[in-house]
């Protein structure tokens, strides 16, 4: 079980996280550029005493998650997108990692966007201790299922522990036969994708965003400065060149996942190019019910 200190960082950084993730699906309309959406969230966040967990993800249409707007996006919400808003807050290390979707100007996809949503809350209402993770992913499943849709099963949520975003636990979106339990103490991301395509997401192109794995040599010393920077800044959570106040960071970022130290991660795409909903909490298992934690 986590301290009450402990409990109260986990708290701060999903109601920031939370309120984020607000002002980020608010702001997506027409004609309105997906930086801009993703510096203000980014923010948010740094306003509020947290740091970022991970870069705002603004994944559009088919493309389910991993995108995140570059230092020169162009790019523009038009009318009928899909758009989903992850975003994720830490304060010394304790998450919270959450998700939401909305359509730009039209409602064609509103029963697809409100499949994940159901999937998320009907697990809010029974997850707690000791609840099988075939049980979690049935009821996405089914939940999803009963709307038309299917989930996407090779995307999960995940157990969240301090600086680690992808702990132990994964948490299934259908019914995998696992036996594993949910554990009081433990911290959880459920994050439903419904679609109206495959039911699997492949990677794409590289969606801008980086995580340092290791150390190598490197001749340009301020290539070298820089990577000091990201692990005093980001430490083990991923991040991107947008969101560093560094000298030409996307220079850097190039460099450095060229020699190996930074690795980079694709855009995650439907299979069959079909339209892909998100909703996610981040829970805290507290006994027999699950705290969500990254309510605004």
């Amino acid at each position: 079980m986590l301290t009450e200190d402990q409990l109260s960082k986990l708290r701060t950084a999903g109601k920031v996280a939370g309120a984020a993730r607000e002002l980020g699906l608010s702001m997506v309309k027409e004609g309105v550029k997906l930086y801009d959406v993703a510096q203000e969230v980014e923010g948010y966040i740094r306003e509020h005493g947290c740091g970022l967990a991970f870069p705002c993800n603004i994944s559009i249409n088919e493309v389910a998650a991993h995108y995140t707007p570059s230092c020169t996006d162009k790019k523009v919400f038009k009318l009928g997108d899909v758009v989903k808003v992850d975003c994720g807050a830490h304060l010394d290390g304790y998450v919270g990692d959450t998700a939401g979707t909305v359509e730009v100007g039209t409602s064609a996809y509103s029963s697809l966007i409100e499949a994940s949503k159901n999937a998320r809350n009907t697990v809010a209402e029974f997850i707690g201790d000791g609840i099988p993770l075939s049980e979690i992913g049935k009821a996405v499943e089914m939940t999803i299922g009963r709307m038309g849709f299917v989930p996407i099963s090779n995307l999960c949520g995940h157990q969240i522990e301090p600086y680690n975003l992808h702990a132990g636990l994964s948490v299934p979106s259908y019914d995998n036969g696992s036996k594993e339990t949910v554990k009081s103490g433990m911290v959880v991301a459920v994050e439903p994708f419904a679609t109206n395509g495959a039911g699997e997401v492949r990677n794409g192109k590289p969606g801008n965003i980086v995580r340092y794995v290791r150390d190598r040599k490197i001749a340009d010393p301020k290539a070298v400065e820089f990577v000091e920077y990201v692990k005093e800044e980001f430490s083990t959570f991923p991040f991107c060149a947008r969101s560093c106040d560094f000298p030409d960071a996307e220079k850097h970022v190039k460099t450095l996942v060229r020699h190996g130290v930074l690795s980079s991660y694709a855009e995650l795409v439907e299979a069959k190019g079909g339209i892909v909903t998100q909703h996610e909490y981040t829970f805290y298992i507290d006994g027999a019910r699950g705290e969500v934690t990254t309510l605004p």
